[in-house]
């Protein structure tokens, strides 16, 4: 089975950095060996205007028989017959989780500001089962922003009438982040083929959660992928709808739980997702503290600063990301050019790195650190620290970080909430680092609960409110 890559050159990036976004070289050609097979990387074409990476998946029938799911209906017709070594399936999506990890990521350090934009891209699956068929495609790839070519494979050329296969050949060109790219056609392969070669855990939720951020939860065919993604297990279907919801700030219906898992809820139906719990408890404490103006350090796509910005007791308001694409976004969804001059007059957005010093970040009444620190690699926490304690100095800084006791609560939940978090701290963890701020820098802190607080393990969010 194949999958094809190309890129062209774009105004500020050439084709041949594809080899940096796929931590893979043009001039060379790499064997991956796996459970099932042997994945080769390849390129047909590489130069400036246009490169092309193949990867071409060779499957062992007995190996994959060895390593196969129990579930796996296409393997029916015979344990070594069928299929599954040339129709694109989950075995290539596996193949692409082991030889493009990092690029998936969206991790490239020689050309991260490439990896964090949006590339032109063509991929190519010549035979992907597609039981649906190219409608059925095009309904999954085209709201991604795909321009989609789905062209059915015919039974046999010489016996037209015997029509068309369950298989299509699959073209995708846009203008797409590689990583988004790569997640998008990891997660789709399995749901347009409805099987997979491998036993469903509960971590397949976090498989799912990981790979479908930041485009799963707005794609219109959201509920349908989850079910045939975790092969309609109602249990794991009913946790990743949950946690996709509380990752987007909406509600758990509007993501369509299945009316099964409804009947008798309705309380839990109307339960105010934490992420909007989140943001309801900030704005409180940042007005309890009289702060009229804030700085969002991290404010990603800019949802807490949509909030202050309606709230005309916060005079000035500016939001940092260290993530170009993060700015951009936040933007676009603030609707900066569109804002009343009141508004906008307001309102700041800049780049920024959070572990260096920025006179930028000097000024405030507040600062606000919102699911921001578990994102930060423990070594490089002081640095943060210093830099908002230490250079910004606030009178009041607000952080609020996963309470990891809690994630006993979450059905289906294996490893972190979110496959970016470097660690989640339990309560005494989190406790421990603020004091040691306060003792470092001269302030005090309180605590505050976000979200339903259990009494064994505490609430889903722990927040602290530092004052100097």
């Amino acid at each position: 089975m194949l999958l094809t890559i190309t890129m062209t050159s774009g105004q500020d990036a050439p084709a041949t950095d594809l080899g940096f976004l796929l931590h893979k070289h043009p001039d060379r050609a790499q064997t991956f060996e796996q459970a099932f097979g042997t994945a080769h990387v390849f390129y047909p074409e590489a130069s400036a205007e246009r490169c092309t990476a193949a990867l071409l998946l060779e499957v062992d029938p007995i190996g994959l028989q060895r390593s196969r799911g129990k579930n796996s209906p296409d393997f029916s017709l015979s344990q070594y017959v069928n299929d599954r070594p040339y129709a694109a399936s989950s075995l290539l999506s596996s193949a692409m989780n082991a030889v493009f990890r990092t690029a998936m990521r969206g991790r490239c350090p020689a050309r991260q500001e490439v990896a964090d934009g949006a590339v032109p891209l063509e991929l190519s699956l010549p035979a992907l089962p597609c039981k649906g068929g190219p409608e059925f495609a095009r309904r999954l790839f085209e709201p991604l922003g795909w321009e989609v070519s789905a062209e059915p494979v015919q039974l046999d050329e010489r016996f037209p009438e015997w029509g068309d296969s369950r298989y299509v050949t699959l073209t995708l060109r846009g203008t797409v982040r590689l990583a988004d790219a790569l997640n998008q056609v990891y997660v789709l392969l399995p749901v347009l083929d409805h099987a997979k070669h491998y036993w469903l855990a509960p971590d397949e939720v976090d498989k799912l959660i990981r790979a479908g951020s930041g485009w799963l939860a707005g794609h219109p065919e959201r509920a349908g992928i989850t079910r045939r993604y975790l092969g309609n297990r109602r249990g794991l279907v009913r946790a990743a709808l949950g946690r996709l919801a509380d990752a987007e700030g909406l509600p758990e219906d509007a993501l369509d739980l299945p009316e099964a898992d409804r009947d008798g809820a309705e309380e839990h139906e109307r339960k105010v997702p934490l992420n909007e719990r989140r943001l309801e408890a900030v704005t409180a404490a940042l007005k309890r503290e009289e702060a009229r103006s804030v700085l969002d350090l991290g404010c990603g796509q800019g949802k807490l600063l949509s909030r202050l910005l309606r709230d005309p007791s916060f005079a000035r308001i500016a939001g940092v990301d260290v993530s170009h694409t993060a700015v951009t976004i936040a933007r676009r969804r603030l609707k900066v050019d569109r804002l009343p001059r009141p508004q906008a007059e307001r309102l700041e957005l800049f780049q920024g790195a959070l572990t260096y010093l920025d006179d930028r970040f000097r000024g405030y009444d507040a600062a606000v650190l919102m699911e921001v620190i578990e994102h930060v690699d423990p070594p490089r926490l002081p640095a943060l620290t210093r830099v908002v304690f230490g250079h910004a100095r606030p009178r009041t800084v607000v952080v609020t970080t996963p309470n990891v006791e809690h994630n006993v609560r979450y059905e289906g939940l294996t490893g972190l909430r979110h496959p970016d978090h470097r660690f989640e701290w339990t309560r005494a963890q989190f406790h421990e680092w603020a004091e040691d701020v306060c003792a470092r820098y001269g302030y005090q802190v309180r605590y505050e609960p976000v979200g339903d607080d259990d009494p064994e393990v505490g609430p889903p969010t722990q927040m602290g409110v530092f004052t100097r």
